[in-house]
């Protein structure tokens, strides 16, 4: 059985200030012409089918133009939904869509419950387990404590414990959306984090032959059966570096016979440079970006006066400028940007309160920090659910 992976399309998202509805039906054209030609016999995609909870209408018509194809070639295909999605609005119709070969799974309570398909060698069963938000699903699995390797431990052995049920041979496929352990995250993945604890170790997926995660938008596999699909598209500058793919996963009767990488187009490629404006602008190498989507970070000491529309001169397509004038290591006026760079919202807050008051904040007090984080983005993820 030959499965397309595939996950976070960010259905209604902008690149910085450009609209990419054109090139996420562009690549929606190509996931069919994919799955035509190269005889697909299931479609999953692992979360974020959309950016946001309520989408904008023309995202809504390009889900139900993709939802339409899929179905008139007669390929089955198993959606969840992410953290970016609403899961009630995602599922509606879910019983009646099925009918047609779509199969959503929003719902924690049916993580294991599979979509049964078949082929020569027998069964394949394939869970859906919906983006679980620990504070919102922990009473419905069990778990004392809301975390995210507690809830996707619990879903996965109600996985284990159907698995077990079924006949011997039977192939079995995770699709999840979370941060698993080893996984390389970039700028545009909305933060998850809970208890101080974004990840989940891989080991929480022991038991199965595939596992088609979503939520880090970099293709990568994290163990041979462990495996990131990405983002079709790029949403950040953080992803200049990506190959934009899914994953053409072939099952055999033993499990998982290999995968392969099937590249998905992209309107530009993405470039970072980094100078004074003056370097930016008579640099010769530089002109292999004229056509690319560009950030520029400028070094200049002082900022020079008008620099986008000069950078523009030179690269049509630039859309994002950054200030970062070069300074000496101990010069005050280095940025506060560059000073939070790569640090959490955690570790900013303990950094403001030994600021302060001159000592570095003790396990309880970082306790209570977490616990305020964790209150503010469940009270959000409610606010989501209620939209």
């Amino acid at each position: 059985m030959k499965l397309l992976h595939t996950s976070d399309w960010h259905l209604g998202r902008a690149f910085h200030r450009v609209n990419m509805l054109d090139a996420q039906a562009e690549f929606i054209g190509h996931l069919v012409t994919t799955v035509r030609e190269r005889e697909v016999d299931a479609v999953v995609v692992s979360g974020d089918v959309y950016d946001r909870a309520v989408p904008p209408l023309a995202a809504v018509e390009l889900f139900d133009d993709a939802l339409h194809r899929l179905a008139a070639l007669g390929v089955p295909t198993v959606m969840i939904s992410g953290n970016h999605d609403s899961a009630r609005r995602l599922g509606v119709g879910a019983g009646l869509i099925g009918r047609a070969g779509i199969h959503l799974r929003t719902e924690p309570a049916a993580c294991g419950t599979p979509v049964v398909l078949a082929d020569a060698h027998g069964d394949v069963a394939l869970y859906g387990l919906p983006y679980l938000e620990p504070a919102l699903v922990k009473g419905e699995f069990g778990v004392d404590r809301a975390g995210h390797e507690a809830v996707l431990a619990a879903a996965m052995d109600r996985v284990r414990a159907d698995l077990a049920t079924r006949a011997r041979g039977t192939r079995s496929v995770v699709l999840a959306h979370a941060f698993v352990t080893g996984g390389e995250a970039s700028d545009s993945e909305r933060d998850i984090t809970v208890g101080g604890v974004a990840a989940v170790p891989a080991g929480v997926f022991d038991g199965v032959d595939y596992v088609a995660l979503g939520h880090l938008h970099g293709c990568q596999a994290i163990t041979e059966r462990v495996r990131y699909s990405g983002s079709p598209l790029p949403y950040s500058f953080s992803e200049v570096g990506h190959r934009k793919s899914m994953w053409l996963v072939d099952l055999d009767a033993d499990g998982l016979a290999g995968a392969e990488r099937v590249d998905c187009p992209v309107p530009r490629p993405l470039a970072r440079v980094r100078g004074t404006l003056e370097d930016l602008l008579a640099d010769p190498d530089l002109a292999r970006h004229h056509e690319a989507w560009v950030e520029a970070t400028l070094t200049d000491p002082v900022r020079p006066a008008d620099p986008m529309a000069r950078l523009a001169e030179r690269f049509p397509h630039v859309l994002s400028l950054v200030f970062d004038p070069e300074r000496a290591p101990g010069d005050p006026d280095v940025s506060y940007a560059r000073r939070l760079a790569g640090r959490d919202d955690q570790q900013i807050a303990e950094d403001f309160v030994a600021h302060v008051r001159g000592a570095e904040p003790d396990e309880h007090e970082r306790a209570v920090l977490r616990e305020a984080f964790d209150a503010v983005r469940a009270d959000e993820a409610v606010r989501e659910v209620a939209r």
